[in-house]
């Protein structure tokens, strides 16, 4: 529901909506090894899938590719929509609806942590670290759903 606030050059009255705040996130594997998890610096802690808030004037598309470099060190081409995650509790922090991308690494020997990121590894699908982050459980379930369906008998 919109409410007023000031402007905060001349006091006039603006109109603000309240709105969900549009994020990203990657899937990145890594043949043979798992998956890319950032360990956060920031809260909320735990180990995440890297991504962050899309800026003003970007593509979604752009802000997972930007996102996957500031936080892994990798360069990375997005490889397909993975879904679209909004569960209005999936940050504590506010409400954020996540764009979520399969994303190929060009060449994972440049794995480092970088940005808000405290640590980067890579992780097994059948043994990821805890705590996972916002609603990361979730999606790498999905993501191994997938995973198994195009390719029976993968761990």
């Amino acid at each position: 529901m919109p409410s007023t606030k000031p402007c905060p050059h001349c006091g006039g009255p603006v109109v603000h909506h309240e709105n969900p705040v549009p994020t990203v996130d990657a899937v990145i594997p890594v043949p043979g090894r798992g998956v890319v998890l950032v360990r956060r610096k920031n809260d909320p802690p735990g180990w995440a899938l890297p991504g962050g808030f899309v800026d003003y004037g970007e593509t979604v598309e752009a802000a997972a590719v930007r996102e996957a470099k500031e936080e892994t060190g990798l360069t990375v081409e997005l490889t397909g929509l993975l879904g679209v995650y909004s569960d209005p509790r999936r940050d504590t922090r506010q409400h954020t609806i996540s764009v979520v991308f399969t994303a190929q690494a060009l060449d994972p020997d440049e794995l480092a942590a970088g940005d808000d990121a405290g640590e980067v590894a890579v992780f097994p699908l059948s043994r990821l670290p805890e705590p996972l982050a916002f609603d990361h459980a979730r999606i790498l379930d999905d993501y191994a759903r997938m995973c198994r369906k195009y390719n029976p008998g993968l761990e």
